[in-house]
């Protein structure tokens, strides 16, 4: 778990056979004793008052031996080298945060924040001063046996290591973008908490990219350097000579590429040591793409004290993250929902971050190990919640899990009521954007009304506006809004990237306007009540209607196209396609057409994106000025025209 040797409490390592139970025990602290047994090795670790040679000894050969077990397995056996153990110290004052105190860094932003060496590093010296429970800063599993739990002394290691990496044999410097698309493995936390201690700007995008959506990312980002693997290389290579900005390619692989730099080769030799980069508190952390609507996808960027502070809050009061709290977010790694659940939310609580590596979704897979594992917060889709609802949840048992929470689209109150009925735990839902971290929650305590996605959470100041910026009374649909004068709240996004004019239409008087509609009742519970952009909410992915037209243009049988939301029972929604058909394609067979048309669209861009319902039309209906009606559409699709 650690490698611990400074004043105060450290822990000796005991590895047991390995034809043992599998098992995590700590002296006095059972809480993390694994609900079912399982095959393996048991690592016992022992809390000793007294420190002597024959300790210290103990202590690392134990951890040489459990780094040579953990090295066999191959995506970590890189990764873990033994390391020293020393004290963290900061390169300024904001060296004496309280990682508990959030609240008053709000109301007071510090000049300069790193999230890695202010937040992170601060939970690795409570855990050398004994201030911290004994629960892992990251708890991952394969799904095949293989397990890897890392302290924040070992992430700190790790992530060092990686920002030496970067900064040195990749010359990636301050302020510098790199893509990352990689799928739910450790290195992936190693390289993101690497960028932000070397203040390189680290942009994510999800491992179902094609080679045209990656092109479009790496040409508009202006991306100094991309990190992938060996599945995504390829498609790197189909369209490197396009990318003018691209410096270098990092491969994340037991093996090698040409043209690559291989990450694991150069991790073994990098030193522990290193200074973070001395980043100001609103200096780019990360950027984020949106899905795309009437455009392109955005570029969102959003500072390290933004995300790093920002999601305190929420981690608290809706997450329900303490020290000893273990969370778990089946998210795409490409995705904000990710970051909130799987990076900031947790971290800023010294929480353990479980993750599971299987990147398809399997229903039995997730209540199983929910079971098994001591999972205190769920943090799911309502699609993930329906998905589960259809395997017979009543007949698992959940000892650890306290918390449901969901976010990513609206929640059918059905689905909750459902949930209750067989683990007795209400979802928590919550709402946000890439933009604006999360708006309003639902807690423990609150009386939960169907339909409503809870209150607002601080710092935000969340309004239901008319077109003038006036507050609506309850009852009433406008806009939903943010305030941001006099004080723009710590949360809210910094700019969407190289994109002025789109940042400034996002303002309306004192308001931030998140583009959905909404209503409040008399208690100030806001309920959803529409995306005004068209986006598409289909299994927790926003898909925006712009790209899957897009991707039918480009096919000779489509003449015109437009993309609504379709109502699904299983997905909530799903993509729906009107086409236009050209006149050479009028007496085509249409049910071979329609496979055509989703094989194609699968090609061209993400396959999530693909319409899977598509209805042939003579026309589509049009404004005076030849814009697609896209909400006439989508109304007939829901039954409200």
């Amino acid at each position: 778990m650690g490698r611990f040797g400074q004043q105060g409490e450290r822990f000796r390592f005991q590895l047991l056979p390995t034809n043992s139970p599998r098992k995590i025990k700590r002296t006095g602290e059972s809480r993390f004793k694994r609900n079912e047994e399982e095959t393996g090795s048991r690592c016992e670790v022992q809390v000793s008052e007294h420190k002597t040679k024959a300790q210290e000894h103990q202590v690392k050969s134990a951890t040489m031996g459990r780094m040579k077990l953990l090295a066999r397995l191959p995506v970590l056996r890189s990764l873990l080298t033994p390391g020293v153990p020393y004290r963290i110290t900061s390169h300024r004052g904001v060296a004496s945060l309280d990682p508990t105190d959030y609240e008053a860094l709000s109301r007071d932003v510090p000049e300069h924040f790193n999230f890695a060496s202010d937040v992170l590093d601060q939970w690795s010296q409570k855990e050398k001063d004994g201030k911290r429970p004994p629960n892992p800063a990251l708890w991952w599993i394969s799904g095949q046996g293989e397990e890897v739990q890392w302290s924040f002394e070992e992430l700190g290691v790790l992530s060092r290591k990686a920002a030496n990496v970067l900064s040195g044999a990749c010359d990636l410097h301050q302020g510098d973008r790199v893509i990352v698309i990689l799928p739910r493995i450790p290195e992936w936390w190693t390289i993101t908490v690497g960028c932000i201690r070397a203040g390189i700007v680290f942009v994510p995008a999800t491992v179902l990219l094609t080679a045209k959506d990656i092109l479009y990312r790496l040409q508009a980002s202006k991306a100094k350097s991309i990190i992938t693997n060996d599945a995504i290389a390829p498609l790197v290579d189909s369209v490197v000579t396009d990318c003018r900005f691209l410096k270098s390619r990092i491969l994340v692989s037991e093996g090698r590429r040409e043209g690559w730099i291989p990450f694991h080769d150069l991790l073994r030799g990098a030193s522990e040591k290193h200074h973070p980069v001395n980043t100001k508190s609103q200096d780019p952390m990360t950027i984020y793409f949106t899905s795309g609507t009437t455009g392109f996808p955005k570029m969102v960027e959003q500072s390290g004290c933004n995300l790093g502070l920002g999601m305190a809050p929420v981690a608290r009061s809706w997450m329900s993250l303490t020290p000893e709290g273990i969370i778990w977010g089946p998210s795409d790694p490409g995705w904000i929902k990710f970051a909130f659940s799987s990076v900031f939310g947790p971290w800023t609580q010294g929480s353990c971050v479980f993750a599971h590596g299987k990147m398809q979704f399997e229903p039995t897979t997730v209540l199983s190990t929910l079971a098994r594992y001591p999972v205190t917060t769920f943090c799911g889709t309502p699609t993930i919640f329906r998905m589960l609802l259809q395997h017979q949840v009543s007949s698992y048992h959940f000892p650890s899990l306290k918390t449901c929470i969901s976010g990513g689209e609206p929640m059918n109150p059905e689905i909750m009521k459902r949930w209750k009925a067989q683990t007795g735990l209400e979802i928590q839902e919550g709402y946000g954007q890439t933009e604006t971290t999360i708006l309003c929650t639902m807690v423990k305590g609150m009386e939960v009304k169907p339909g409503f996605m809870g209150k607002p959470c601080p710092p935000f100041d969340v309004q239901v506006i008319n077109e003038r910026g006036d507050r609506l009374p309850p009852g009433e649909e406008g806009d939903i809004a943010v305030r941001i004068r006099p004080k723009r709240p710590l949360g809210l996004f910094t700019s969407y990237v190289d994109d002025p004019e789109k940042t400034a239409s996002t303002e309306r008087g004192d308001f931030y306007i998140t583009g959905d509609r909404g209503v409040t009742d008399e208690d100030g519970y806001i309920r959803f009540i529409a995306r005004a952009d068209d986006i598409i909410l289909s299994s927790g992915y926003r898909i925006g209607p712009f790209e899957v037209e897009n991707a039918l243009a480009e096919h000779p049988a489509v003449a015109d196209s437009a993309a609504v939301s379709s109502p699904d029972p299983i997905r909530g929604e799903v993509v729906k396609a009107f086409i236009v058909l050209s006149p050479a394609y009028q007496s085509h067979d249409r049910e071979k057409l329609i496979l055509e048309l989703q094989e194609h669209v699968k090609k061209v861009t993400a396959p999530y994106k693909y319409p899977r319902k598509i209805e042939f039309v003579q026309q589509l209906p049009k404004t005076i000025s030849g814009k697609t009606q896209r909400k006439l559409l989508k109304k007939k699709e829901w039954g409200e025209a």
